[in-house]
């Protein structure tokens, strides 16, 4: 079960690392300030996210 844990935690952390690179690259076109506020919140979000598994992965072993 704990390899199940692991991989399941590898999936949702490359999920999160691919929606933070997709996010940079909005942001990184983005113009207007609304809009860049908005795609900075939810970059810091997944962030949070992501590191949040990387931490609970460290963890596990």
């Amino acid at each position: 079960m704990a390899n199940g844990n692991h991989e399941a935690l590898d999936d949702q952390i490359a999920l999160l690392r691919r929606q933070v690179a997709d996010l940079t690259e909005l942001a990184t076109a983005a113009s207007g300030s609304a809009q860049e506020e908005n795609l900075a919140s939810a970059i810091n979000e997944k962030q949070d996210q992501l590191d949040e598994l990387l931490k609970r992965r460290e963890e596990l072993g």
